[in-house]
């Protein structure tokens, strides 16, 4: 008799402990745990060790880490109707975890489905050139529609970036040319402003020699040194008059004075 009471004390024991480890639950630090009671909310316990009634408790663990979510490709056609697949990056957390298990099914499939049609709608609305030079914009607005939906739900969206578009062939050929012709513009803008602003100076630097007679020949035996560096070829230049006409009076004074003097040596002799 004994024995049996023995047996039975000793089975509910192992009952009680049983009961007990079922009740003890362990929430991480980065975690919540939504407890529901005979299918009735309770609230979010944790972080830590709790009890809860065994057997007609559930409880659903939520993380409040932020999760990186990465969008599939989307193939968006744009406004100036040119065909691309679009990558995104998605990154948001939990705020409420009541709300996350309460009002929506699963909330990570959610934000990832809304993700992906908000994507489509917001790139479809925009044309390729502003797609690819305001990102930033693009993102924001992305941001604000995405979290304007899953605030419902609890989740936060911290940001959304656009990782990779992916253009066809023809349009990569057609952006190689246009970038082309943009820069021979540019390049030739550039020397058309060179040109003026070189004829300019020029302009100036004539008006500034032709005012002084002797800078234009001081000009032109500048010239004649640089050119008889070379020591290869023969120079030929034109000189201004006001220059040769004084030499040419002076040769002819020194023949004259030749002259006469081989004339009066002459009659010299006769005599």
């Amino acid at each position: 008799m004994n024995l049996l009471v023995l047996s039975v004390l000793i089975a509910i024991a192992l009952l009680v402990i049983f009961f007990a480890l079922s009740a003890i639950r362990i929430v991480q630090q980065y975690e919540r745990g939504i407890v529901f009671v005979l299918g009735r909310l309770i609230g979010a316990k944790g972080p830590g060790i709790f009890l809860v009634p065994p057997f007609i408790s559930r409880m659903v663990t939520v993380d409040l880490r932020i999760v990186t979510l990465t969008v599939p490709p989307q193939e968006i056609i744009t406004r100036d109707n040119v065909t691309i697949k679009v990558t995104a990056v998605l990154y948001f957390n939990v705020v409420d975890p009541i709300a996350a298990i309460v009002n929506v099914m699963n909330f990570n499939q959610a934000t990832s489905q809304i993700s992906q049609t908000t994507l489509r709608n917001v790139l479809g609305q925009s044309e390729m050139d502003e797609l690819l030079a305001d990102r930033n914009k693009i993102n924001r607005e992305l941001q604000l529609i995405i979290d304007e939906h899953t605030s419902r739900w609890g989740v936060k969206v911290t940001a959304v970036e656009t990782k990779d578009i992916e253009l066809p062939n023809s349009m990569q050929r057609a952006m190689a040319k246009q970038a082309e012709a943009e820069r021979e513009k540019r390049a030739k803008v550039i020397h058309a402003q060179g040109e003026l602003l070189a004829s300019t100076q020029l302009a100036q630097a004539a008006s500034i020699i032709g005012s002084q007679p002797s800078a234009l020949q001081l000009r032109y035996l500048q010239t004649l040194t640089e050119i008889a560096v070379e020591k290869n070829s023969t120079i030929i230049f034109p000189l201004p008059m006001d220059v040769i006409t004084p030499i040419i009076q002076m040769m002819q004074r020194q023949n004259n004075t030749q002259i006469q003097e081989t004339s009066h040596n002459s009659h010299t002799e006769e005599i």
